[in-house]
């Protein structure tokens, strides 16, 4: 076990009877080293870690002054007393910011008030020491602070630009984004157009982090699900008393993302009188606080998005026709789900990765025939529905993959429902003989009322008109089987009688 060192005190006097006396004083506490002259005193600074010196001025050779002067440059860590009894304090006391001198000490000094300063210095150069020592971590961390906030910076513009909105090759959302990165630089208010779900909030993100205002705070409002006078307030601040339950002054969400940009969804669904205070603030770029007579400027983009017509709910009085221009320099139209067929199954995949990561559930992937049910189903509630649908498929799933077993019995029962068109658009494709067209058909329409009625060969046989045998026959003449988690109750039921 090591003991930890005392501190060092170097003591400087060309009386030996000082030193002594000194010594005296302060080695209970101290490790104590002595000098008699100023270059004995440099050579034990060369060789030993001193923390506090008591130094005599008038000495032979270099005075006191001189010495600490000195040391100041060479060991400037180091505390320095100047101890004299000569009627020269005036000019002790002149050179004590030039030497750097913590103390000075008047002959004849008392043990006590040696000790204490002693002990007063030692403590003074461990805190130096220490506050040097967290100075240069925080440097470091503040560095390193810098480097992750520089790497996160760019990893959410990453994570929100036109490249992470998950679309196919050749999807309508190719050319949306493309439009969207072209005005994306333009300081100008933007419009997004579409139903609720396709993704507006997200393409507004995109454009705020392709813009020069990237690197500011970006805010979303949802004007529809907050009563008027709550949402003035929210956008533009209030004082402390300008309505029933204002206890304190407010900055509104504009003043906050202050060079950033703002995103109102479902602006449609304000009311006139909130619509003239939006069309002063983007013709003016001032607000004024809910209660306050003062208007502040504001430079933030607004990019508004409505599932409304709002051209007609102008023409209807219902939306102000002068904002309607203000905000549609540039309007896009987000398309809904069932107009992006082919984004489905990435969407899908996408979707079934993030809830794994939510709910610490892995399945893996999504089986072709659940993915091709996906891509005909219509979904109005767009991407948010079929959010919901991957979450609930996934808490189901008992297997290492999603199969069309899992679907919801609405997207199965669809796919039943729409089934004559797809399967006659594909039969027409064909080329061949009228027999095998037909058997194509015959083969699909099988497996897809199969799929729907969760391999059931009684329910299936009974609304095809066929009997079980008839059923099982065309099973085996086109080689459909069910998927191996797929039980088929009837089979079992056979299988029971039979050994009965």
């Amino acid at each position: 076990m090591s003991l930890q060192r005392s501190p060092a005190v170097l003591l400087v006097d060309d009386e030996r009877r000082s030193l002594d006396a000194m010594r005296m004083a302060l080695e209970e506490e101290f490790e104590i080293f002595s000098a008699q002259s100023a270059e004995e005193a440099l050579k034990i600074l060369t060789e030993e870690w001193i923390q506090v010196i008591f130094c005599d001025q008038r000495m032979p050779g270099m005075t006191g002054v001189e010495l600490l002067t000195l040391m100041r440059e060479r060991w400037p860590e180091t505390l320095r007393v100047i101890v004299t009894g000569y009627s020269d304090t005036e000019d002790i006391i002149s050179a004590i910011n030039e030497a750097g001198i913590y103390q000075f000490l008047a002959k004849p000094w008392h043990p006590d008030q040696l000790l204490v300063t002693a002990r007063n210095g030692a403590r003074l150069f461990a805190l130096q020491r220490e506050h040097d020592r967290l100075a240069i971590e925080l440097k470091q961390l503040v560095g390193t602070a810098e480097v992750r906030l520089a790497a996160t910076r760019a990893a959410v513009k990453r994570g929100f630009s036109f490249d992470a909105i998950i679309r196919a090759p050749h999807s309508p959302m190719e050319e949306v984004c493309g439009l969207a990165a072209q005005i994306a630089t333009f300081d100008v208010p933007a419009l997004l157009l579409g139903e609720t779900g396709t993704g507006k909030e997200l393409l507004a993100r995109a454009i705020h982090y392709g813009s020069l205002r990237s690197d500011k705070p970006f805010h979303a409002v949802n004007c529809g699900a907050i009563p008027d006078e709550l949402l003035e307030s929210e956008l533009f601040g209030h004082r402390k008393g300008a309505f029933t339950g204002a206890h304190s002054t407010r900055i509104g969400l504009l003043e906050e993302a202050h060079e950033g940009t703002i995103f109102l969804d479902e602006i449609g669904d304000t009311s006139p009188a909130f619509q003239v205070k939006l069309l002063r603030f983007l013709q003016e770029g001032e607000i004024r606080p809910v209660g306050s007579n003062e208007t502040r400027r504001v430079d933030v983009r607004v990019i508004a998005a409505t599932n409304r017509d709002l051209e007609a709910e102008a023409r209807a009085g219902r939306f102000r026709e002068d904002l309607l221009y203000r905000l549609s320099v540039c309007p896009l139209r987000v398309p809904p789900l069932r107009e992006r067929i082919d984004d489905i199954p990435l969407l899908a995949v996408h979707l079934l990765a993030a809830a794994e990561q939510r709910h610490g559930k892995v399945v893996g992937r999504i089986e072709p025939e659940a993915l091709r049910f996906l891509s005909a189903y219509r979904w109005s509630g767009n991407v948010r529905e079929l959010d919901n649908e991957i979450t609930r498929m996934l808490m189901l799933c008992t297997g290492n993959a999603i199969a069309a077993a899992d679907l919801s019995p609405r997207i199965l029962r669809h796919a039943g429902e729409t089934l004559d068109d797809p399967v006659a658009e594909s039969a027409l494709a064909i080329r061949g003989p009228l027999k095998d067209r037909v058997e194509q058909m015959e083969a699909r329409i099988l497996r897809e009322t199969l799929t729907r009625l969760r391999w059931n060969k009684s329910r299936a046989a009974e609304e095809l008109g066929l009997s079980r045998v008839g059923l099982r026959a065309k099973l085996e003449r086109y080689g459909i089987e069910p998927p191996l988690r797929v039980v088929d109750e009837d089979e079992e039921a056979d299988e029971i009688r039979i050994a009965e």
